[in-house]
This record gives C-alpha cells, structure tokens and sequence, in this order.
C-alpha cells in the first residue's frame, strides 16, 4: 500500500509558501472557499477553544482569531505548512506537527473541531473520525468541508486516479457519503449543505452524556 501520508506531507511541504498566494484548483481556491463558509456558520457560536485539524497554513485560524477571541489549535502533517502558520502569529493560537488519526490532545479539548479540505488524504478516514469526536466536549461540533465526487465518479478516482497520483488523495466521497459516516461514528448531523460544485459542508454534534 502507498504511504499516502508521505505523499501528502511532500506534496503541501512543496506548496506552502506559496498556497495562500495561490488561489487556484490545486492550491488554495477550494480550501478558502471552505474556510469561509465554516467562518460563516460559527459567527454567532460560542466557543472558548477551537481545533483545526489539516490546518495547513492557519488559513481558517487567522479568519476565526479576527472574529472572535478564543484557544485555537491547528494539526497538519506537513512542517512546511505549520511554519508558515506559525509565522503569522495568529492571537491565542498554537500549530503543531501531527496526524489527524493521532491527535496530540486529551479527550474533551475542545468545543468545535474543524476540517476543511483535507479529509479526502485521510487514509483511515473512520478513525479520524472518531479521534475528532474523541477531543470534543460533550455537545461539540464537528464540522467537515471537503470536495469530492459519488457514484461512479467516485470509483475510477478511488479505485484507479488516486492509486496513480502523488500527491496523497487517497479517498474522494460526497455529502452523503460524509452524513452516513458521521452517523455511524455516533454523531447527530445537525447541517448538511453544497456550497460549490462539488464542495460540501456537514456537521455533526457530538450527543451529551
């Protein structure tokens, strides 16, 4: 099997010092896009501490601190991106170097977690899953913006595209596909919505005890 997580970590550690400036398909276009609509949705929610995992540059982050004052954490795998996150110097936020699989916090952390174009490089995707639900607080939401594609589009991408490409993406799935998983990981889809061609955002609330 490829080391899909190597390839993602040299594909975006190649692409991080110019992914912000670069506001194209195969850089930031999709991601900003994301991070604006999840912007949106959390406006007028409260929160004391927010976790980004697939931070890449702190893009989402840096958007959020402008909003509101809280603890942000962001977890991406590449060095490259967290360098460049760090060198913003976002108020109340911290970036770490990690896997979205293996988050490096204690259970509870965190009252929202965030995901935003990079869950389809996730290649054990259930269990990132539930290490998010792990992390979150009873009543948490979990909020996952992505691109990707169902049906028999979705097949010849998982299936025979992906195997061939480099740069990491290892499983593409619609909106729907995401509710069901969300479902069977013991989250209550609060919101499910297509905000661009084959961008989707859906959310999910982690039940209180």
């Amino acid at each position: 099997m490829k080391d899909y997580e190597a390839l993602s970590r040299k594909h975006f550690d190649g692409q991080a010092a110019e992914y912000d400036q670069r506001d194209t398909y195969y850089y930031s276009q999709n991601g900003k896009i994301s991070c604006r609509d999840i912007a949106e949705q959390i406006k007028d929610i409260p929160y004391k501490a927010l976790l980004d995992v697939g931070c890449g540059t702190g893009f989402l982050i840096d958007m959020l601190a402008g909003q509101k004052a809280a603890r942000y954490c962001g977890v991406d795998l590449s060095g490259e991106m967290i360098r460049v996150a760090k060198g913003k110097a976002i108020p109340g936020a911290e970036f770490l170097e990690g896997s979205a699989d293996k988050l490096p916090y204690p259970d509870e952390s965190f009252d929202i977690v965030t995901c935003s174009q990079s869950f389809h490089h996730y290649p054990y995707p259930e269990k990132a899953m539930q290490e998010a639900k792990r992390v979150l607080k009873p009543g948490g939401l979990y909020i996952l913006s992505d691109t990707g594609i169902g049906g028999m589009g979705a097949w010849i991408d998982n299936h025979i595209l992906f195997r061939m490409m480099k740069s990491g993406d290892y499983h593409t799935t619609n909106r729907r596909g995401i509710e069901k998983m969300m479902a069977s990981a013991g989250f209550a889809v609060t919101d499910s919505r297509q905000i661009g061609n084959m961008i989707y955002t859906v959310t999910g609330k982690k039940e209180p005890r």
